[in-house]
């Protein structure tokens, strides 16, 4: 139990402990662990001139095989970052090699990286075999589906960038599969659909009580024991 305890104590703090202010994103993130550690992983990162880094990725895997993952693609990722700004694709390919490089052949991640830029709005992103981000814009919704293939299984790999602008008022939804995943007593999904009709319920709640409004409604509907992380981020652009 000691063990489990401090393993648990060890990974929470590979989860983001401060977020960079920005004058136009309001944002946070949520995971809630299926056992005591896990594979679900999400990370803010100040990448310099007034950007911000937002990730989240899944890892194959459960209990602390996949902590160990977890904890391996972090250090690879912040280590890494320093490029990511100027050079997107090479900062992903040269995690992809490390995370190659020092994990079982079996061992894979998917992942979403973007980058927001709090002086035009503007939005990279590279899609790396995750589920599709999701763009609200009022009633309108873009999918923002992969990229690319996922991380660690390749060593020759790639992955393409992709841009979007940010208008005041935009939402954008990250999240785990334990989100859409979690099943009721009959077996029934929560799914994508129950997911978009929590967000255009709440269209002003703040990012951090929306994350939560989120969590709780995939636990109403699945009563029973949890059996994967449930990790949602949510960035919406200010009105100005």
């Amino acid at each position: 139990m000691w063990t489990g305890t401090l393993l648990y104590s060890v990974q929470a703090r590979l989860f983001p402990q401060t977020a960079p202010l920005l004058k136009t994103l309001d944002y946070a993130g949520i995971c809630v662990q299926a056992r005591e550690i896990g594979g679900d992983y999400y990370d803010f990162l100040d990448l310099g001139r007034k950007r911000l880094g937002l990730l989240i990725g899944d890892i194959s895997g459960k209990g602390i095989a996949a902590a160990l993952l977890m904890a391996n693609l972090q250090a690879n990722l912040r280590s890494q970052c320093a490029m990511a700004s100027d050079h997107p694709e090479r900062f992903l390919r040269s995690v992809n090699q490390l995370f190659y490089e020092n994990t079982a052949d079996s061992a894979y991640a998917t992942l979403f990286f973007g980058e927001y830029d709090d002086q035009d709005g503007r939005f990279r992103y590279m899609n790396c075999g995750h589920i599709s981000g999701l763009l609200l814009r009022g009633l309108t919704i873009e999918w923002l589906g992969s990229t690319g293939t996922v991380l660690g299984l390749f060593k020759e790999w790639d992955c393409s960038l992709e841009e979007r602008t940010l208008l005041p008022g935009d939402t954008l939804v990250l999240y785990t599969d334990g989100v859409t995943e979690s099943f009721n007593d009959t077996g029934e999904e929560f799914g994508e659909q129950r997911l978009i009709e929590a967000l255009l319920r709440h269209p002003e709640l703040p990012s951090k009580p929306l994350v939560e409004a989120i969590v709780e409604e995939v636990r109403r509907f699945s009563r029973r024991e949890q059996h994967d992380d449930i990790t949602v981020m949510v960035a919406r652009r200010g009105p100005n």
